[in-house]
């Protein structure tokens, strides 16, 4: 199929569950969602083959494709640290918590391996910065403080979960500054990366989009061999490697198209909605 570009063997049966990232994947560049893919998402649902968007992106961002959801209405957000019900107004309806102190032993040990780096904090209720870090222009009513008055007891926020600890960093070159906060402190936390800038999402011991899904799939009796994922970041990587079947965009990081089984076209080209539809034209399993 154009645009499809199978590593090995094709599928040869329809799966049960799409697993999704946004940005990069699903989305175009506009960060809107095509009409061929709109109907590829619903055409997919119809043929009872679940979707879960899953992406770093908090809950207050999933308004790009909360129109889109069906069925079960759940996306898992901010690299599995949540489960985000959109039929409910973006709801969090499961939290997957970076302890706060175990954020603060990450922030030493990366001020001191990567002088000049610098934090923001997300929250449950919203994210919050330290004065340098630079701020999303979708968060205007964010707090400016620095990262350990942010994580403190006795913050205003304290009764809100951490959901990811962010670093950013003006000089170091992205996958450099992975590889150095890993080794630095990848014994406290979760690294990963998903923007062409220096800048590190930082999540609990053991949380992942894949550990999520695997979670979500779990309930519902579905086995990774029945997953087929997208992905164009290393924060996709584990999902991907997850999936019995996962596709890279072929706008992905090198480290995604050497650990997917399968390619697909660029998100700006629909390459989700061409493996989709690809996808219903097989028998279902069983």
């Amino acid at each position: 199929m154009e645009g499809v570009t199978y590593v090995s063997a094709p599928p040869t049966t329809r799966p049960r569950l799409i697993a999704t990232d946004l940005d990069g994947t699903l989305l175009r560049d506009d960060k809107s969602v095509s009409r061929r893919t709109v109907e590829a998402l619903a055409a997919a649902e119809e043929a009872g083959i679940e979707v879960f968007f899953v992406t770093g992106r908090p809950a207050r961002w999933m308004d790009v494709v909360s129109d889109h959801v069906h069925g079960h209405g759940l996306a898992i957000c901010a690299n599995g640290a949540a489960v985000v019900d959109l039929h409910r107004g973006r709801r969090i309806v499961r939290v997957r918590e970076l302890p706060a102190g175990t954020a603060l032993a990450v922030v030493e040990e990366l001020r001191s391996t990567a002088p000049g780096v610098t934090f923001a904090v997300e929250r449950t209720g919203g994210i919050h910065y330290e004065p340098r870090y630079p701020q999303f222009h979708l968060d205007p009513g964010a707090l400016h403080a620095p990262v350990e008055k942010l994580l403190a007891e006795g913050s205003d926020f304290a009764d809100q979960p951490v959901l990811k600890l962010l670093a950013h960093h003006t000089e170091l070159v992205p996958d450099d500054f992975l590889a150095l906060a890993r080794a630095a402190a990848g014994h406290h936390a979760e690294f990963t990366r998903s923007s062409p800038s220096a800048l590190l999402e930082i999540s609990g011991p053991g949380v992942s989009k894949a550990s999520t899904l695997a979670l979500c799939c779990e309930r519902r009796g579905v086995s990774p061999q029945e997953v087929v994922a997208f992905g164009d970041m290393p924060n996709d990587l584990e999902m991907l490697s997850w999936a019995g079947t996962s596709y890279a965009m072929a706008n992905a990081h090198p480290a995604v198209l050497a650990a997917t089984t399968h390619r697909t076209a660029a998100n700006e080209d629909d390459g989700v909605a061409a493996v989709i539809e690809r996808l219903l034209e097989l028998p279902p399993a069983g």
